[in-house]
């Protein structure tokens, strides 16, 4: 049985070993490094799938314990899967919930079995195991499917974090053994060990021993110094298979976007676009622009002279201030509808440099240009 999802190398640029490949999935190719846009609620907030088609969203993300407990993932199910429930007919990524469950802190409690929780909806009480999260995900329909994991919180000791990266091999086998639908749907699994390089190396081996169509790193950009980031990220990313999609999960800034794909990750995601459009803050090619401050109140130029969005080929920088100040949605709307055509110009421009054996040095560049070198 050909497996759902598989993945293509392209090249790889002689300056970093960063990859360029084609990830290739039920609902369409996916040109890689890429940024994937989240759509926590089945929907990327404030944007139609006609604007995210716009922007060259390629492939978007949607969790799985939010749809769980609204609407359910039964309705989902009957309306069709997700991809015709959120008139959506490009590639789908669910994570599995773990990450959620894990944030809730005191309201939930861990077994071997899985985990209990309280709804942050109304209090009820709820169960989330990897075979519930399987069936979940399944009913759901995404692309791509996360293995249920446990997430460390930073900081963590080497003892519990030993054990949780043992427990989250335990479900990722559960997960295999319960996912229904191999044939149209690719689990990937998670690698754990916080912060700490022989359990990273552990869980890595481990989890390859379970040939998923693909791996993703968990439990970094947590919190932790870049510095930490970077040495973990660059550690466990070769460890991975080559012939199969790498993921960086959680990351979203134009600096850990460059840095992941440098260290040979094929995808990452991230809140961040949406989220600071939702506080008034746009990504510029000269660094992050606060369009809600006082200075861009008289300011007629685009948010980027160097984007062609739809916000920046239509709008100034005063008239989105008036709009975010005036709490209208619209104001939002074209923040998001920029920041995030602002990521994948970007992850467009790093695909080219790695294609040309440049990668270093146009990071070197951006850095300079963004405010990241002095």
């Amino acid at each position: 049985m050909k497996p759902a999802i598989t993945y293509e190398l392209l090249h790889e640029c002689k300056q970093t070993g960063a990859r360029r490949g084609v990830i290739h999935t039920p609902h369409g190719d996916i040109q890689t490094p890429v940024f994937m846009p989240v759509g926590t609620q089945a929907t990327v907030k404030s944007m139609t799938p006609e604007e995210l088609k716009e922007v060259n969203a390629q492939i978007i993300l949607s969790n799985t314990y939010h749809l769980f407990l609204r609407p359910g993932h039964k309705l989902v199910e009957e309306a069709g899967g997700l991809h015709k429930f959120m008139n959506w007919d490009r590639p789908i990524l669910t994570d599995s919930g773990g990450f959620q469950v894990f944030s809730l802190g005191k309201l939930r409690t861990i077994s071997e079995e899985g985990v209990e929780f309280q709804s942050h909806l109304d209090g009820s009480k709820k169960f989330l195991s990897p075979e519930k999260a399987m069936e979940v995900e399944n009913s759901l329909g995404s692309d791509i499917m996360m293995a249920f994991d446990e997430c460390c919180p930073y900081p963590s000791t080497y003892e519990y974090t030993r054990k949780s990266m043992e427990r989250t091999t335990r479900w990722a086998i559960r997960c295999k053994e319960a996912h229904k639908r191999p044939e149209d749907q690719g689990l990937f699994g998670i690698i754990q060990g916080g912060f700490y390089k022989d359990l990273r190396k552990k869980s890595t081996e481990d989890l390859i021993k379970l040939d998923l169509p693909g791996y993703a790193i968990g439990g970094i950009s947590v919190g932790e110094p870049k510095e930490e980031f970077l040495d973990i990220l660059r550690y466990t990313a070769p460890l991975m298979p080559k012939d199969k999609p790498r993921y960086l999960m959680g990351v979203g800034t134009p600096d850990y976007l460059i840095e992941a794909a440098v260290a040979g990750i094929d995808m990452c995601d991230c809140v961040l676009p949406t989220r600071i459009a939702r506080h008034g803050t746009a990504l510029t090619s000269s660094g992050k622009l606060v369009v809600r401050n006082a200075a861009c109140e008289k300011d007629f130029t685009p948010l980027d002279p160097e984007c062609d969005c739809y916000a920046c080929r239509n709008y100034t920088r005063a008239y989105i201030h008036h709009l975010v100040r005036t709490n209208e949605i619209l104001g939002i709307r074209l923040l998001s509808t920029h920041n995030i055509k602002f990521l994948t110009n970007l992850m467009d421009r790093v695909r080219i440099e790695i294609e040309n054996d440049n990668l270093a040095t146009f990071r070197d560049e951006f850095y300079r240009k963004y405010g990241y070198i002095k």
